[in-house]
């Protein structure tokens, strides 16, 4: 698996591999709704938290350790998501680190997103792509399932937030061969919009 920081785009969505320009662009869309980062995030993207956490983000991904991206819609930016977890050897990656503005949510942008996300996945040579949600989001879990990925289990006490919350962890998955059936579902659900 060779995995790249490409400029991804489709009709709905520009993901835009993360950089210093995106900074107080994104920060405007995490203050959008900073009620969801203690109730659902491990870690937090408002306030004096953003900074910091953009700052590891880029840090990040200059090691090659994740590939984060802008995600814009509309031609402003809305969100950010992230290729996590990069696992060359197994040819496996997650797919996380997700937030988006909440007047973006429900719509076209998280399918066509994770469209993009998972065709570039899969052609760099990916047998397997994963998703993590904290289980008591219950709106992300029914949104991953909903792109027709496969629940794995549950990991228990798997991380502290940093509230100090323990969070049980959900997994979900599709694998290369499951990619042509996922794909096909993705693109008449985007057809809809």
């Amino acid at each position: 698996m060779k995995l790249d920081a490409a400029l991804l785009e489709d009709r709905f969505v520009r993901l835009e591999p993360l950089e210093e320009i995106h900074r107080e662009p994104l920060r405007a869309a995490c203050e959008a709704d900073v009620e969801v980062w203690p109730a659902l995030y491990p870690y937090s993207m408002a306030g004096e938290h953003f900074d910091p956490r953009f700052r590891q983000l880029l840090a990040d991904a200059a090691r090659g350790a994740t590939i984060p991206f802008a995600v814009l819609a509309r031609g402003e930016v809305v969100g950010v998501t992230s290729f996590l977890a990069i696992d060359p050897i197994n040819a496996s990656v997650e797919i996380g680190g997700t937030y988006y503005r909440p007047d973006v949510r429900g719509g076209a942008v998280n399918p066509a997103a994770k469209r993009l996300l998972f065709g570039h996945a899969f052609a760099a040579g990916a047998r397997r792509v994963q998703l993590k949600v904290d289980a008591v989001n219950a709106r992300s879990r029914a949104a991953v399932l909903k792109l027709g990925a496969v629940e794995e289990g549950t990991l228990r006490q798997d991380r502290v937030t940093w509230t100090g919350r323990v969070r049980d962890t959900v997994y979900f998955s599709v694998l290369a061969a499951e990619w042509p059936k996922v794909r096909e579902g993705l693109d008449r659900r985007l057809e809809g919009f």
